[in-house]
């Protein structure tokens, strides 16, 4: 039977996905978390065999989840499940040291297959991860390829108009510190001010206009 840790912040999501996982016979969830926080206690207290991690969480993100995840359980497998399908998530996710990566478009029919093919030392892309990259290839890459993790959080908290003590808080840091990777952002991205880093944001589809 292959242990499955499922990460995801909604309830109803978790549920419908813990069931096509475990009509499948051979894979059962053994532990379930709503946040980043959360995923990372539940990995410490009951290593799964496959851990299953959504993008989009409150407070530390899916992305910083495979990077912490990485420093403990450097060998465990790492699926990205996840409503993005931008090229930015997708190369992220796989730099992070996840080794899979699945839309929830496509995960009725591709979720389960993608969990054994991790299981067995193998990796995984969805189709429509696999034609991103490779449209970011014959592209030459983009500008948000030059930006750090945290720098891609604080650009998205930035863009839904949080406040530097709201990121600050959020990610544990400085508000001095959340500062600097504002001004890293505007000068890496030629911007000028919050409202464009909003604009930005938007048209690379890291936010919901």
């Amino acid at each position: 039977m292959i242990k499955v840790l499922l990460a995801d912040d909604h309830g109803i999501v978790r549920a419908g996905l813990r069931r096509l996982i475990e009509e499948s016979g051979d894979i059962k969830v053994i532990s379930e978390a709503a946040d980043g926080e959360e995923a990372l206690r539940m990995a410490r207290k009951s290593p799964p065999d496959v851990a299953v991690i959504d993008i989009s969480m409150p407070g530390m993100d899916g992305l910083e989840v495979v990077s912490q995840i990485r420093s403990f359980l450097p060998t465990l497998p790492i699926l990205i499940l996840t409503m993005h399908e931008e090229e930015q998530y997708v190369g992220r996710a796989l730099s992070a040291g996840a080794m899979g990566y699945v839309t929830k478009r496509s995960a009725p029919e591709e979720l389960v297959k993608a969990i054994r093919k991790l299981y067995g030392g193998g990796r995984f892309l969805s189709d429509s991860a696999a034609e991103v990259l490779a449209a970011r290839a014959a592209r030459g890459g983009s500008p948000l390829d030059t930006l750090s993790n945290r720098e891609m959080q604080v650009l998205r908290c930035l863009a839904i108009g949080k406040t530097n003590r709201e990121i600050a808080e959020t990610y544990h840091i400085s508000i001095k510190t959340v500062d600097t990777y504002r001004s890293r952002l505007l000068g890496k991205l030629g911007l000028r001010n919050n409202a464009e880093l909003s604009r930005f944001a938007i048209q690379h589809r890291l936010v919901d206009p």
